[in-house]
């Protein structure tokens, strides 16, 4: 299993009561070789399996697009101590309507970190999609709507200061490896536009299509999240841009704007209503819709710096960019 230790296995054991292990599947490899996503069946215990994130640093870090540099290891490993903090100290204030994944336990042993959470497979989400319809992206519009809403005015101690994995501070290599010159100066203010926004909260920071769990009923689409190595504070329209470009083709991206942020702000209003009685709900709507064009383009600065050829640098991330930068002072 990985090389997985016993005492991991034993601490598995121990906190959900099983006798034994039964099948254990890997489920996906993480990033660059950082380990593995594993689910366990288990034998007469509370859960009939458990899914383990476990995290093994490697003595020398390789990264798929060349970017192995010191700093791209450090990013990574801050991401693995974010999550673990996300999921010790703030998940548990998501309720049904932003489900994420219980953690029963984290576990730091010497260049190895343990998550141990809740199969979300085994509590009713248990599809992944790669193609979505309408009411799938409805209802993860509506999951970072209550996220979001949750979240508003959180603190991101222990979390990143500027969420997402892609923020200009984070990303100097990137910067300077990017040949549009234009949108390479007005990335500070890009970056301190979105950074400077009055309504702040947490942000999930990688909500593309393959983080979110489906539920097995269609005709009533609910959807749970997973990955939150890259929660931190920011302006939801950074998880709602990235969402949608992530699952939709330019053509319905542009087509489909009005519509999507509609769903989106619908949404969010009720959940701020009920959860934030004293936040005028018509003042972040209109902040936060004037700045999903900059979240747009912040990401499209980065693309364009780490992988120049990217199938999603196209003619409307391009368009929505150049508004952006028209309209920023000079």
């Amino acid at each position: 299993m990985g090389g997985m230790h016993t005492d991991v296995i034993e601490r598995v054991l121990s906190i959900t009561g099983a006798q034994a292990l039964g099948r254990t599947t890997v489920l996906q490899s993480l990033w660059s070789g950082y380990g593995e996503i594993v689910r366990l069946e288990l034998k007469d215990g509370a859960h009939k399996s458990v899914v383990l994130k476990h995290i093994k640093l490697p003595e020398t870090a390789t990264h798929p697009r060349g970017w192995n540099t010191g700093l791209s290891h450090q990013r990574k490993i801050r991401s693995y101590q974010v999550e673990a903090c996300w999921y010790k100290e703030y998940a548990d204030q998501c309720d049904s309507d932003c489900t994420v994944a219980d953690c029963l336990a984290v576990d730091v042993l010497n260049n190895e970190t343990v998550l141990v959470l809740t199969d979300l497979d085994a509590v009713g989400f248990p599809r992944r999609k790669e193609r979505v319809g309408m009411d799938d992206i409805r209802a993860c519009l509506s999951w970072l709507a209550s996220f979001h809403a949750t979240f508003l005015g959180s603190s991101c101690e222990g979390l990143w200061e500027c969420g997402t994995y892609w923020h200009l501070d984070t990303r100097p290599d990137e910067l300077a490896a990017l040949d549009d010159t234009a949108l390479q100066q007005a990335a500070p203010l890009i970056d301190q536009t979105l950074r400077q926004c009055r309504y702040q909260t947490l942000v999930h920071g990688d909500a593309k299509l393959a983080n979110f769990c489906f539920s097995a009923d269609s005709s009533a689409v609910k959807v749970a999240a997973v990955d939150f190595q890259y929660v931190g504070k920011g302006c939801g329209m950074k998880d709602v841009a990235y969402f949608i470009g992530s699952c939709l083709g330019e053509d319905d991206c542009e087509a489909l704007e009005s519509t999507l942020l509609d769903w989106y702000f619908e949404a969010l209003m009720q959940c701020v209503i009920d959860k934030h009685a004293s936040v005028d709900s018509s003042e972040l709507e209109a902040e936060w819709r004037e700045l999903y064009a900059v979240a747009w383009a912040d990401f499209h600065r980065f693309l364009k710096g780490w992988s120049p050829g990217h199938w999603k640098i196209n003619s409307y991330s391009e368009k929505l960019t150049w508004r952006v930068i028209d309209s920023l002072p000079t």
